[in-house]
C-alpha cells in the first residue's frame, strides 16, 4: 500500500544511532519555553477556557490577555528564584502593541524564538508567496528590535504548509520547532539545504494538557516531572532534549503556579542536576551544528 509520505527526513531508530554527548559530558538537555502570544478581539483564532475552537468572544481574549498583563511577570519571577534560563516564542506583533513586555526579557538575556505574526492566523491555506512575507515580516520585526534575527521558529498552533521549513531555510533561520517527532534533534531536507529540528513538546505543554484534554494543575506537574525522571534515566543510552513549553494565560495563573514551582524545584535540585544542561534551544541548535555531520539523524 502506498500511502502519501513527507521526504523531510528519513526514519531512524534512536537506539541505532551515533551517540555524542552535550556540553561537560552531560547527557540530558533540559528547557523551558514561554509562548508569548498575541490574538484579534472579536476575530481569527483563539484557546478558550471551555471550548477547544470557540468563536470570537471577549471572555476568551480577556482570559487570554490575562498572560501577557500578569502571568508573564509571575513566571519569569520563577525562572528568576529558581535561576532558570528560558525561551520565549513570540508574536512579532506584541512589539507594537507591548513593546514593554520584552525590557525584562532581555535584562534576563533569554532567547527570543519567531512565532509568526499574531496567534490568530496560521500558516495553512495560504499561497507561498504570502507565508514567505509572513515570515520575514515576523523576523524583521525581531530584528529590528532585539538588534539581531532570531535562530529558531515555531509556527502559530505549530501548523505548517508544505513549504515552511523551505522558506524558514530560505529567510535565514537555523533551527526549527515544528516536528514532535524525536526525542533528539534531527536534520530536516529543505530545497536549499539543511534545517535542525530541535524537540518541542507537545505532550508536556500547559495548552494541550490543561485548556484541551481538561488535566488539572496538579496533573501536568506531574508529567513534568515524570517526563524529567524517565528520560533523565533513558540518557545514560543516548543524549536526549527534555523540553517543557508554557503557555503565560494557563499555567501563568496563579493556582498553576505553585504546582509549576514545585515541578520545577524538584528538578534544579535534583541530586543528580550536574548530569544535565540548562540550557535554550538556540544553544543547542549551536551546539548541534559543531558536531560531525553524520552524528544526528
Amino acid at each position: 500500500m502506498d500511502l502519501p509520505q513527507h521526504h523531510r527526513y528519513p526514519f531512524s531508530l534512536i537506539d541505532q544511532r551515533k551517540d555524542f554527548t552535550w556540553p561537560g559530558g552531560k547527557r540530558l538537555a533540559f528547557y523551558v519555553c514561554f509562548n508569548i502570544e498575541y490574538f484579534a478581539f472579536g476575530a481569527g483564532m483563539g484557546s478558550d477556557v471551555g471550548l477547544a475552537n470557540p468563536q470570537p468572544n471577549h471572555r476568551s481574549y480577556a482570559w487570554r490577555d490575562y498572560g501577557n498583563r500578569v502571568g508573564l511577570s509571575r513566571m519569569l519571577d520563577l525562572m528568576d528564584e529558581l535561576n532558570l534560563p528560558a525561551s520565549h516564542n513570540v508574536n512579532s506583533v506584541l512589539y507594537d502593541v507591548h513593546p514593554q513586555i520584552f525590557e525584562r526579557i532581555r535584562k534576563r538575556g533569554d532567547e527570543i524564538i519567531g512565532h509568526g505574526r499574531t496567534n490568530s492566523e496560521r500558516q495553512s491555506g495560504i499561497w507561498e508567496e504570502d507565508e514567505a512575507r509572513w515570515i520575514q515580516e515576523a523576523t524583521e520585526a525581531i530584528r529590528v528590535n532585539e538588534g539581531k534575527p532570531p535562530k529558531g521558529w515555531l509556527g502559530p498552533w505549530l501548523y505548517e504548509s508544505n513549504t515552511t521549513p523551505d522558506l524558514l531555510k530560505e529567510a535565514g533561520y537555523t533551527y526549527m520547532m515544528d516536528w514532535a517527532c524525536d526525542d533528539q534533534p534531527i536534520w530536516m531536507q529543505t530545497r536549499s539545504g539543511k534545517i535542525l529540528n530541535v524537540p518541542y513538546p507537545i505532550e508536556v505543554n500547559d495548552s494541550p494538557a490543561i485548556v484541551f484534554r481538561n488535566k488539572s494543575a496538579e496533573e501536568f506537574a506531574d508529567m513534568i516531572v515524570d517526563q524529567f525522571e524517565e528520560m533523565l534515566l533513558q540518557s545514560t543510552k543516548q543524549s536526549l532534549v527534555c523540553p517543557v513549553a508554557l503557555h503565560t494565560f494557563v499555567v501563568g495563573q496563579p493556582f498553576r503556579l505553585g504546582h509549576l514551582r514545585r515541578a520545577l524545584k524538584h528538578i534544579v535540585e535534583h541530586p543528580r542536576r550536574d548530569e544535565v544542561w540548562f540550557t535554550r534551544p538556540g544553544e543547542i541548535a549551536d551546539y548541534c551544528y559543531q558536531l560531525p555531520p553524520d552524528t544526528l539523524a
